[in-house]
């Protein structure tokens, strides 16, 4: 008798979703000509000093187990790092663990506190893999739709989902935010942080765009309510780093000596080598994002303008490298089929709204972390399907 193993299989693990941006990317990578605007991922290369100390690191056989939290270097340097850009105050030896990218740090976060059933607000457009881990866990998501603030949450937005969730355990923020660009000035974290404070919510804020700020400087919410902050940063976005998998999980010292035991349980620790190289990029590295926000700055304002134009009604992203924009009125499919579309007959890769949650449809990512060269082309192609 041969099993069938399917039915063995977690139900949380069946119903939870991939994401459906790579899903999306995967369908349509094959198109032939494809300027591909889907993915997040940098189009510069990681700093040549942070290339070079992983490089040292190798050649010196550091290839062995680090702590499990890190090795201290790394997270001295992530501390000082945060310490120097965003005014926070982390013990490296008790508060700081170095993650295999932001996602496992959100998949331990999870995991170290949500128990099946339990409610854990999130404002939407929101970056789809939360959800899907929310799943994996058997969390029941409240979405908070902010389409018509804005895509930005605001303080009497927050009172009101409180006191519908009053059993609430979490809320999950990311700011600047995929897949809308927004993100919030300094008053406006403090009066966020002003109501969370009023409670017992666990607060997991993913600042890993911190670095992609444009028009005004980065405030984390940690800075206000700490005791009841879990902090998300890393060099994915700011070094150009996506594969090396460096995320940095901040908070209490108690709260973050369960993290670290979940995090050991899943992988052990971060790669050596990588958390080397890590240590250079945030201590010697500091302002390593600035010509890469500059140029992606540029870019920001090209593509706005000329989307505007085409009917793509969008706002100024305020951070990250993501536009989101309206489908123009003239166009009668959902979000998916009118990318879909779009991949086929003009050959430009865009994320349907709909990936993101409530607020999503209607919408279309687009992600302008490729050359100016590619968006002038995929602007033309757009304009040329639009007018078609």
């Amino acid at each position: 008798m041969t099993p069938d193993l399917m039915k063995k299989i977690k139900p949380s693990v069946k119903a939870a979703r991939l994401s459906d941006i790579y899903q999306f990317s995967e369908k349509i990578a094959d198109i032939p000509g494809l300027i591909n605007l889907t993915l997040g991922e940098p189009d510069f290369p990681t700093p040549r000093h942070v290339k070079d100390a992983a490089i040292a690191a190798i050649n010196a056989d550091q290839s062995h187990y680090t702590a499990t939290r890190g090795l201290l270097e790394t997270r001295t340097a992530a501390a000082q790092f945060l310490r120097n850009k965003y005014q926070l105050d982390y013990d490296p030896t008790t508060q700081v663990v170095i993650t295999n990218g932001v996602t496992e740090a959100m998949y331990v976060a999870l995991e170290t506190f949500v128990n099946p059933q339990d409610e854990i607000l999130m404002p939407t457009p929101a970056f789809p893999v939360y959800d899907s881990l929310l799943e994996l866990n058997e969390a029941r998501l409240v979405e908070i739709n902010t389409a018509n603030d804005q895509f930005q949450l605001t303080p009497a937005r927050l009172q009101t989902e409180l006191a519908a969730h009053p059993k609430a355990k979490a809320i999950i923020l990311n700011f600047p935010a995929n897949p809308t660009g927004v993100s919030y000035c300094r008053k406006q974290v403090q009066e966020l942080a002003a109501v969370l404070a009023k409670t017992d919510l666990l607060v997991i804020s993913d600042e890993i765009y911190s670095e992609l700020t444009y028009d005004q400087t980065h405030t984390s919410i940690a800075e206000f309510i700490p005791a009841q902050t879990l902090l998300f940063n890393g060099l994915s976005k700011s070094h150009a780093m996506t594969g090396w998998r460096i995320g940095v999980v901040a908070g209490p010292a108690d709260i973050m000596t369960e993290i670290a035991k979940v995090h050991e349980l899943i992988s052990t620790s971060v790669m050596t080598a990588a958390q080397i190289a890590a240590a250079a990029a945030f201590r010697d590295g500091e302002d390593d994002a600035a010509q890469m926000r500059v140029e992606y700055e540029r870019r920001r304002d090209y593509l706005h303008m000329a989307l505007n134009d085409l009917g793509f009604a969008n706002q100024l992203p305020q951070g990250a490298f993501y536009l989101f924009a309206k489908i123009p009125q003239q166009f009668n499919q959902n979000s998916y089929e009118f990318c879909l579309e779009v991949a086929r007959k003009a050959r430009v890769g865009l994320i349907p709204g709909s990936s993101f949650g409530a607020g999503g449809e209607g919408y279309v990512r687009i992600s302008y972390a490729t050359s100016q060269a590619k968006l002038e082309e995929a602007v033309a192609r757009l304009k040329a399907y639009v007018n078609g």
